[in-house]
């Protein structure tokens, strides 16, 4: 019997092709109704992205204690493939590596200066800046992926169905997700991930050369960039081809060895009682404030009201461009786990971790702006966001040794999130393979670098928000009736019991 074309690897593969083709044709024009698109989005639709990304971590708090928790996902005596490290590991690089070391620094200081109300650059800011940096980074992020990752893990797992997004709406679709509806859902999937990692690629490809900009002569520019997107595409094709426990797997644990390091010796160079009583009071000023931050809008104040849209409606579209990629991956490698466990394992932990980077990094930013008043922000402000970090290192011992194992750490996390990205869109595009062919993986590995590269040549880091907010509209929709879709399987299943 002769098999038959994947319809989704061919149009997902055609409309990626085509975005890059008009984006480095038409530059100026591709931006410029981008724009437009994506201001229309934020505007019209910020209440939208709120809304969502809060019922989602809503829903999944539910499912973890409910007497759903105790189900497995797999068979009973299945047992998880990886260690409790080496899975939190996987998922936290997979999740938001470069995401954090680059705004790591950038955002609590953005927010110091920049508050979303009130006056910059005192006590109160301050409070807010880390409160904010705890709030993008934390349980809604994590309650994105932990939904779409739950709902693959089960079908896969626990039903026995494909590994794709399509397959998690059988309980409402029946027999048509193997028809046009299935293959949509499908294909939107496959082009928010692009678009998702693309962005974050794009900021480790920014990063890096501004790091290296930093340390020497060379410039920080588009063609630095892309020389860097090319040498790292290089690498992370490589990884691909050694499979999941292999590159993916090594990687993964030397990401989070580099980033303790440099967290403990940061927390030690810089004003450690004060960057733990950061961490401290922080946390419960984001618990304190979670509810209300979960549903801020500022209709009645138009400034605050950008900033919003500027900063939380961005984040969560990001994280939901995101989800396919991370859910599949965690998804993957999740095997063997209860619901309670999977949920509470992929919430929390990530959580704390990235508290305490936001406390370290942004708290020993904060402490030099404060009582030493070395000018971060003009800094920032006269080379980009991206030397943010390198600029706190420079302030400190050992200062280019720490930016050297920066610049070190964003490439294996690039490395890493390429690497996870080209398997999960391997999978996606090979009707939910779970070792997925390795040309599959290159043809997928060079999509991504050539999207990364047109949305940095047609609007630098702006270019990046642009594609992640477009992306992610069209998505929040599939999440909304997976959480529907989900809940009906489950409720189905205890039934029979």
């Amino acid at each position: 019997m002769k098999k038959q074309p994947n319809i989704v690897f061919i149009v997902s593969l055609i409309i990626s092709v085509v975005f890059v083709i008009i984006g480095s044709l038409f530059p100026t024009e591709f931006q410029a109704k981008a724009t437009v698109i994506q201001n229309f989005l934020q505007e019209k639709f910020g209440w939208f992205y709120l809304l969502s990304a809060t019922s989602f971590l809503i829903f999944v708090l539910y499912l973890a204690f409910s007497k759903y928790g105790k189900i497995k996902l797999g068979e009973p005596d299945d047992k998880p493939e990886y260690s409790t490290i080496t899975w939190f590991a996987m998922l936290f690089s997979a999740g938001m590596g470069i995401g954090l070391v680059f705004w790591g620094v950038a955002e609590p200081i953005s927010h110091f200066y920049t508050p979303p109300s009130g006056e910059g650059g005192n006590a109160a800011s301050a409070q807010a800046a880390l409160r904010y940096s705890f709030f993008h980074w934390g349980l809604h992020p994590w309650g994105i992926y932990t939904l779409i990752g739950l709902s693959l893990a089960y079908f896969k797992f626990r039903k026995g169905a494909p590994g794709l997004i399509s397959a998690i709406f059988t309980p409402l679709l029946g027999d048509r997700v193997h028809g046009p509806i299935g293959k949509t859902i499908d294909i939107v999937a496959v082009f928010a991930t692009i678009f998702g990692v693309a962005t974050s690629l794009g900021l480790g490809a920014v990063q890096i050369s501004g790091g290296v900009s930093y340390l020497t002569d060379i410039s920080n520019n588009f063609t630095t960039q892309l020389i860097i997107i090319a040498i790292v595409t290089v690498l992370f094709t490589l990884s691909a081809q050694t499979g999941l426990n292999k590159g993916i797997k090594y990687l993964s644990n030397l990401n989070i060895i580099v980033a303790v390091l440099l967290m403990a010796f940061l927390l030690f160079a810089s004003s450690t009682n004060f960057i733990m009583d950061v961490f401290v009071q922080s946390l419960g000023n984001y618990l304190q404030y979670l509810p209300s931050m979960s549903l801020k809008l500022s209709p009645f104040r138009p400034s605050e009201a950008g900033w919003i849209q500027g900063w939380t409606v961005f984040y969560w579209a990001w994280w939901i461009a995101w989800a396919p990629f991370v859910g599949t991956f965690i998804a993957r490698v999740s095997k063997g786990r209860t619901i309670r466990e999977f949920i509470m394992g992929v919430l929390l932990v990530p959580t704390v971790f990235g508290a305490l980077w936001f406390s370290i990094f942004g708290g020993a930013a904060l402490h030099l702006e404060i009582f030493n008043n070395v000018g971060l922000n003009k800094i920032i402000s006269d080379k980009g966001t991206e030397v943010a970090l390198f600029a706190l290192f420079e302030h400190l011992p050992f200062g280019t040794i720490m930016s050297l194992l920066a610049i070190f750490l964003i490439s294996t996390f690039f490395i890493t999130s390429a690497d996870s990205a080209t398997f999960v869109l391997g999978m996606q595009t090979s009707d939910g393979r779970l070792n997925p062919s390795s040309m599959t993986k290159f043809i997928w590995g060079i999509v991504i670098a050539a999207s990364a590269s047109i949305l940095l040549y047609t609007g630098g880091l702006e270019g990046l928000q642009t594609a992640s907010i477009i992306a992610a509209f069209p998505f929040a929709f599939v999440l909304i009736f997976m959480m529907i879709s989900l809940k009906k399987a489950l409720s189905e299943e205890t039934k029979l019991k």
